[in-house]
């Protein structure tokens, strides 16, 4: 199959430029710039005039809640969200029922993921303080990293203790695998909600969330893990930094054998204390939404990152029940949707070319390029001849709201629910496979199993 991609702007390595973009089977064939013509014949033709070409984003921390808690969301309906919001790669995370913490937890997601996932997919192998021993026997080349929990979580992924923090990192360096943390100071978390429950209540109003997971316990987090990834040689990006307190951790342009890097989410972009009073627990995640300061900070890193650095932008895609987001800070639940909108929430904060802001090879580069780049995804993330072809193409132009009825997520829910965007998706494709074309979506499609690390 033969599709000619024909009259847009593509956007990829730094560059906004007129081309056309043959697909040939599951592969990009050809970039033709201006006024070159397509080589050979093609079976379909996208007009794409007035659009966006993007490479598919590459999404580096959801939650698909399969197995175990498939209530609240499933493969089949997360990557259908993903699909329509111009999400062709997913990295999930492991703390479902059972946790990916042993070889037989992780084979059995890969292969429900073959039956079910309408985009690429791959694991996280979830950190414990017992399995690391584990890590040597996984193949490097099928997972994108170990994911560590430094802060509260379910079940025995919250690893404490600086020993066992610290062989859980030499473990995955020998492994030659990234760690991703989850970086909030669990003891922190317990006075401050101890306090907050003598202050207030049982159950203290959600705004006091960000006090409860603070600026202190996200910090000392992140700064013991920064510590034991420079100490152990290993490879670390440190997920949802929620501070303008944490930026001062990092270094833009580390870019050595053994980097530290960072993830910011769409959510902590977003929204700001302020919203609580809208949005309640909507809005309520881990680690929490702050204040406008913080957002201020982490939107202005994001504007001024290096093309070449390795800051990526994910969602923490985190579906509940909506019955489940009710109450306050000890009731309700932490997490919410994200990933169908988070493209378009992104674009929404591109400025015009000329102006100081983010723009949209910016956003190209921390949802496409830096994803790949970081966790070494073979052949993907790029607009490039030889890769795989998985495109998404977006425009900008007639406003629509968000309402209930387009949400693809099982959950049914979504904080962004109202809010009116100029940028919509209009096109999906995974693997050469058109898989949405404007509201039409091919169910028989699906994603493959994404490689890392086939250089090295």
């Amino acid at each position: 199959m033969r599709i000619l991609i024909k009259g847009g702007t593509l956007v990829n390595d730094g560059r906004v430029f007129s081309a056309s973009l043959l697909i040939d089977n599951d592969r990009i064939a050809d970039i033709m710039e201006e006024n070159e013509t397509s080589r050979g014949d093609y079976d379909e033709m996208v007009d794409a005039t007035g659009c966006f070409v993007l490479p598919g984003v590459i999404d580096d921390h959801v939650h698909f809640r399969e197995p175990g808690l498939t209530d609240k969301a499933d493969i089949r309906h997360e990557s259908r969200a993903a699909a329509y919001g111009g999400v062709t790669s997913y990295f999930e995370m492991p703390n479902t029922i059972p946790q990916t913490t042993t070889l037989e937890a992780l084979d059995d997601k890969f292969r429900r993921a073959a039956e079910e996932s309408y985009v690429n997919y791959s694991f996280f192998f979830g950190a414990t303080n017992d399995n690391h021993g584990l890590f040597g026997q996984i193949d490097r080349h099928r997972i994108p990293g170990v994911k560590l929990f430094m802060g509260s979580s379910t079940g025995n992924m919250l690893v404490e203790g600086r020993p066992t923090l610290k062989q859980v990192f030499l473990s995955a360096a020998a492994a030659g695998l990234p760690v991703m943390t989850h970086c909030e100071d669990t003891e922190i978390i317990n006075r401050n909600m101890k306090a907050a429950k003598q202050q207030f209540g049982d159950d203290p109003g959600v705004e006091h969330h960000p006090a409860i997971r603070s600026e202190e316990a996200c910090y000392r987090s992140t700064e013991l893990a920064v510590a034991l990834a420079r100490e152990c040689r290993a490879q670390l990006h440190v997920a949802h930094v929620s501070t303008a307190k944490e930026l001062e951790l990092f270094d833009p342009q580390d870019h050595g054998e053994h980097p530290v890097t960072m993830e910011i989410c769409v959510p902590h972009l977003c929204f700001s204390e302020e919203d609580y009073a809208t949005k309640g627990a909507l809005i309520k995640c881990n680690p929490a939404v702050k204040t406008c300061r913080d957002r201020a900070a982490l939107r202005q890193f994001v504007s001024q990152a290096p093309a070449d650095g390795l800051l990526t932008i994910g969602t923490d895609h985190a579906p509940h029940l909506l019955s489940q987001k009710q109450g306050g800070c000890a009731k309700a639940v932490s997490g919410m949707p994200m990933v169908q909108f988070s493209l378009v929430a992104m674009l929404e904060q591109v400025v015009a070319p000329s102006d100081e802001g983010l723009h949209i090879e910016q956003v190209v580069q921390l949802m496409c390029h830096h994803p790949a780049r970081l966790f070494q995804v073979d052949g993907r993330g790029f607009l490039r001849k030889g890769y795989k072809a998985d495109i998404a193409i977006v425009r900008e132009g007639r406003p629509w709201t968000l309402t209930e009825e387009m949400i693809q997520s099982k959950c049914r829910w979504s904080p962004l629910t109202g809010q009116t965007f100029r940028w919509r998706v209009e096109h999906t494709f995974c693997n050469g496979r058109h898989l949405y074309n404007n509201g039409v979506f091919d169910e028989a499609v699906r994603g493959e199993q994404l490689t890392f690390r086939q250089g090295r």
